[in-house]
């Protein structure tokens, strides 16, 4: 492990990045990763320099991804990092970049949900976003497993605007999400429904997963295992070249 000014010999680094640029809502993302990591975890969140206010779009999306390679490529003190959108923007190249486990917080949560039954739903923000955790379940080879991806159509800033009202809209739809699906497990589909776990856990009687807090103990499972990313093939560090224009800081 790395050791650092300030920080016990042995202590494991995790940071949580909030690919986009609300400094909010990352306050909220470090919050639920502390609260769960272990108490030699030392957590922090980050926000991008650049880049958009929410992640709603696939145009979001592509653009929160400079910003976050730009926080690992400076980050050479995190033993692992937290990817803390539900979409997983820029998931390879981060590991590309990393050479250090990069967990997304979809896939955290998706896997977690998987073996707590034998389905899960997703409840997710906007409706724009449903047809993204399918491909995401696809690409995680859980389709099978997920029965459904239910938007309650909360744009993400307004999650934290009335967070009673939040609460209710986001419980209603996994109470119609574990009806219409059959379904043993929710999954929250956005970093900003992070604290809500428990809480929903008790009114459904279902497992309810944060990826925040499940992609937070699997990094920190990863580098308490010594385990770290092949550095060879597909993942391997990208080869050098130049880049140009916004992007010329990015070459290597």
């Amino acid at each position: 492990m790395r050791a650092a000014t300030g920080v016990e010999a042995g202590a494991i680094r995790l940071t949580v990045i909030n690919p986009n640029t609300t400094a909010s809502m990352t306050a909220l993302i470090e919050a639920e990763a502390k609260r769960v990591a272990g108490p030699t975890t030392v957590v922090t969140g980050r926000t991008p320099a650049m880049g958009p206010a929410s992640i709603e779009s696939h145009y979001d999306e592509a653009l929160s991804v400079p910003g976050v390679l730009e926080i690992i490529r400076q980050d050479s003190q995190a033993d692992a990092f937290v990817l803390a959108c539900f979409g997983d923007p820029g998931l390879d190249a981060a590991r590309e970049a990393a050479s250090r486990p990069v967990i997304g917080i979809a896939e955290a949560a998706m896997k977690t949900a998987s073996l707590l039954g034998r389905s899960f739903s997703v409840v997710t923000t906007m409706s724009r976003t449903v047809g993204r955790a399918w491909d995401l379940t696809r690409t995680y080879g859980l389709e099978r497993q997920c029965a459904g991806v239910h938007a309650c159509d909360i744009p993400v800033l307004e999650l934290e605007e009335d967070q009673d009202h939040t609460y209710a809209v986001i419980l209603a739809f996994a109470k119609t999400a574990l009806a219409q699906d059959g379904s043993d497990a929710i999954v929250l589909g956005c970093a900003g429904m992070a604290g809500l776990p428990e809480l929903l856990t008790e009114q459904l009687g279902v497992p309810v997963v944060d990826g925040v807090a499940a992609g937070t103990l699997l990094a920190e499972s990863l580098v308490r295992q010594g385990l770290r990313p092949a550095t060879h093939g597909e993942l391997a560090p990208p080869p050098p070249k130049a880049y140009t224009g916004a992007l010329a800081a990015f070459g290597r």
